[in-house]
């Protein structure tokens, strides 16, 4: 009898939550806000209270990632420029550093998020012929570049979207070409950005 007692405690006992805000160990629901630690660009995942209190402040260990997404119509990117910017491949994300003070790229790699060179005459140039870039928030936003075989999307998105982008393709790739189920999922994660995103102008 003390045994089965025990299990019914054990069955009736509150589960513990699957996950905890990173700062306060506060439980958090499965779809919750990110900071991001600047210095490192770890992402930190946040309760309602932490993340009310690293809102709009810029000078400090933490913050608040971003929840906007923006799709950009009219963007100017012609393929001799994509090139200067010198990405090898066909999905990139662009994002301004606050500890390098500049733009930096990266590009997701089974490795992982890896970063590529980036002429920053390019940059300016394509900032000067798309003036919505400038709106960027330095380490929380970025520009989402998806130019897979026919696409040529062009988003501003929060800087975890962009890690999670990062880790469907590092955790998903299969061979050379990264097999069909990862490019299904890719494929579903920009259909799910385009159900969020705010269609506005880019140019």
């Amino acid at each position: 009898m003390t045994d089965s007692l025990g299990s019914l405690r054990r069955l009736t006992r509150p589960r513990e939550p699957e996950e905890r805000c990173e700062l306060c160990s506060a439980p958090i629901p499965s779809e919750h806000r990110h900071l991001i630690e600047v210095e490192t660009r770890m992402l930190v995942c946040s309760c309602q209270p932490c993340s009310i209190l690293f809102s709009g402040q810029a000078e400090t260990k933490y913050r608040l990632v971003q929840s906007r997404v923006l799709s950009l119509q009219g963007f100017q990117l012609e393929d001799d420029e994509w090139d200067s910017l010198l990405v090898p491949v066909s999905l990139a994300f662009f994002t301004y550093s606050t500890p390098a003070g500049r733009m930096m790229a990266f590009y997701p790699s089974p490795a992982g998020a890896t970063e590529s060179q980036l002429g920053l005459d390019s940059w300016r140039e394509l900032e000067a012929a798309n003036p919505i870039l400038a709106q960027l928030e330095p380490d929380v936003e970025a520009l989402l570049v998806n130019r897979v075989g026919d696409a040529r999307e062009h988003l501003i998105v929060p800087i975890d979207e962009c890690y999670r982008l990062v880790g469907l393709v590092r955790v998903g790739w299969r061979g050379l070409s990264g097999g069909s189920e990862v490019w299904k999922e890719i494929e579903s994660f920009f259909t799910q950005l385009r159900g969020r995103a705010k269609v506005v102008g880019g140019a």
